[in-house]
């Protein structure tokens, strides 16, 4: 399946450190592609081990993770206002 991942990590009771954590975890599963906002492919397996992974480090009372899921990226659109970063650039 194909997902975009989004998440907000409040900055207070050690915001930065559970930010840094959730970064690492979602960077090891999708492809970043600007600030807090991941996508790429992944198996329901990898899906439901990401989000063990997230769960120590997410405070349901302060932070939010948003999935968007579809079967394949073809059935999305992707429509860029502004900027475009091409993250995938990085790679050699």
């Amino acid at each position: 399946m194909y997902v975009v991942l989004v998440y907000d990590i409040s900055q207070t009771e050690n915001g930065k450190k559970r930010w840094n954590h959730v970064f690492k975890i979602c960077k090891k599963y999708l492809s970043h592609i600007q600030n807090s906002v991941f996508e790429g492919e992944i198996s329901k397996v990898q899906l439901v081990k990401l989000q063990q992974e997230l769960k120590g480090y997410i405070d349901k009372d302060l932070d939010s993770v948003i999935i968007f899921k579809s079967r394949n990226e073809k059935w999305m659109d992707k429509e860029f206002w502004g900027k475009e970063e091409d993250m995938i650039g990085f790679f050699l």
